[in-house]
């Protein structure tokens, strides 16, 4: 069933960009972009909030050019909304159902308008019904992310009973690879970096040994682990904390052989696997301080995600 089409408007409102460059300059607000057509396995999402990634910018320059959809981009992976029509074939929601969701099955082949828009699709399989007890804002800052630290730490094999040192952990992925990693996968220990400002969100998160990037290298520790999650890009220096036989996944690739550089396959599933530990706060996400900005403040937004000092997430609210 649709829903009435008379609410929905024919043109939106979407922030675009209409060649590759850096993502502050190429991007202008745009308020005549047609409305997303859905196929029949898609759903039409009035977005509500929106989260940035940074493989928003670096898609901007060109990252995916190969496969990528045509201009005029809308970026944006990560939304939180309603919805508001269902193609014929969607099972799982209904008009009216909150869901959140990474819009984009295949990161490396995304969606021409995305969720910097009024509007957006996406695929039944990739969403899922937002947990009541999370706002819009906090939903939207989790898919891409937790998604990642989940198939992250799957693609290692990890089990429970192994330690895993996390680079980055105040970061977006970090800091949701931390929870993942003591609550879901069982950890014996976690070992996570960032700067001396941040060691205390760590201890927070779960993290039984803060270490201060700015005072010492994680590699020249006695300690060594099973398990390396590189959010930063530091493959080369992670391989020389590892146990023998163990691994290293990078995000931030490209990785030093044999770590693994890793992408995620975007998956409503994951999301529902999750539900419990979102539903009892036993995992939660991190926000930066500064979020939520405004709709027209997106450009800010992503200079401000481009100093790589963000803690948890940036996310763009209210969308008009």
């Amino acid at each position: 069933m649709a829903a009435s089409t008379t609410s929905i408007p024919s043109h939106i409102k979407a922030w675009v960009y209409n060649e590759y460059g850096n993502i502050e300059e190429t991007l202008k607000l745009d308020a005549n972009i047609a409305t997303p057509q859905i196929k029949d396995d898609q759903v039409l999402i009035k977005v509500v909030a929106a989260a940035l990634n940074p493989v928003d910018y670096k898609r901007a320059l060109g990252l995916f050019k190969d496969t990528d959809s045509p201009f005029p981009t809308a970026p944006g992976y990560d939304v939180a909304g309603v919805v508001v029509k269902v193609g014929s074939k969607v099972k799982k929601f209904k008009v009216g159902d909150e869901v959140y969701g990474d819009i984009n099955e295949n990161a490396g082949n995304p969606k021409a308008i995305g969720t910097l828009a009024e509007y957006t699709s996406a695929e039944e399989k990739v969403l899922a019904h937002k947990p009541s007890n999370l706002s819009f804002i906090e939903a939207s800052s989790l898919p891409l992310a937790i998604i990642t630290a989940y198939q992250g730490i799957e693609r290692a094999q990890f089990s429970s009973g192994k330690s895993i040192l996390v680079l980055g952990g105040a970061g977006g992925v970090g800091s949701l690879v931390i929870q993942l990693a003591k609550q879901v996968f069982g950890a014996s220990k976690v070992a996570a970096t960032a700067s001396t400002g941040k060691l205390e969100l760590l201890r927070e998160l779960g993290a039984d040994l803060p270490i201060d990037y700015t005072k010492e290298n994680f590699e020249e520790l006695p300690e060594k682990f099973d398990f390396v999650y590189d959010t930063v890009g530091q493959s080369d220096r992670a391989l020389k904390a590892i146990k023998e036989g163990g691994q290293v996944i990078t995000i931030a690739g490209p990785a030093s052989p044999p770590a693994i550089w890793f992408f995620l396959h975007s998956d409503g599933a994951v999301l529902d696997k999750l539900k419990p530990y979102l539903d009892s706060g036993k995992v939660k996400p991190v926000l930066d301080p500064k979020s939520p900005l405004p709709f027209s403040k997106a450009i800010e937004a992503f200079s401000y995600l481009k100093t790589n000092r963000a803690t948890g997430k940036v996310v763009i609210h209210p969308i008009p």
